[in-house]
């Protein structure tokens, strides 16, 4: 009972620290007055990125557009942890390179297949591939839900490909919604859940 309880606790220290970091970028390039332009110095923008600041393909996942933007982000990354907390409380060290993967390979993905996509902040894109790896470890496990839940993914994906993102989320952000991060998100998600194995030496869950 003791150990369980630290493992949870370990699990949601990690989402803590996640969130004050992206809490702490927002708050830094504040206007009024602007302690740290984050945005200058680490957004993801593809010109500084092909002159060298690689940096950017994982720390423009962690800035976000306004408190709004911030704030959505936030609830979804806390909900999608929260809806599957079977595959990480137990393994907090893992959720956090996974965590960096997804940043990175959503930086990566945006770069090569989305040229035309100058500039990108949020963690929008890094949470359709966190939603998809836990429906398809929710599958591994023998869940049906978890079927439900990939294909629901994948349907939104793919609408928001062909119609794009609501008007009202458009003006929520102030900005345009990059529905190309969502996409690359998914399939930075599957790519993640099908390697799974192979880098961490697959989950190993407790028996009960």
């Amino acid at each position: 009972m003791l150990k369980h309880k630290s493992n949870t606790v370990g699990l949601y220290h990690v989402v803590v620290v996640i969130s004050l970091i992206c809490i702490g970028l927002f708050a830094a390039d504040l206007p009024s007055p602007s302690f740290w332009p984050t945005d200058q110095y680490f957004s993801y923008q593809y010109d500084a990125i092909a002159h060298g600041q690689v940096w950017r393909l994982i720390t423009g996942n962690l800035l976000h557009t306004n408190l709004w933007h911030l704030l959505m982000n936030l609830a979804g990354f806390w909900v999608i942890i929260f809806l599957h907390e079977v595959h990480y409380k137990q393994h907090a060290g893992k959720l956090l390179l996974l965590f960096f993967s997804l940043c990175l390979l959503e930086g990566i993905g945006l770069y090569i297949f989305y040229p035309s996509l100058k500039a990108y902040v949020g963690l929008s894109g890094l949470l359709h591939g966190l939603f998809v790896f836990g429906a398809v470890m929710d599958i591994r496990r023998g869940y049906r839900s978890g079927y439900l839940l990939l294909l629901g993914v994948i349907i939104k994906v793919g609408y928001e490909q062909l119609f794009g993102a609501s008007d009202s989320i458009i003006q929520l952000i102030n900005a345009r919604v990059a529905t190309e991060s969502h996409f690359v998100g998914l399939i930075s998600g599957m790519i993640c859940a099908l390697c799974w194995s192979s880098v961490v030496h697959r989950f190993k869950y407790k028996k009960v």
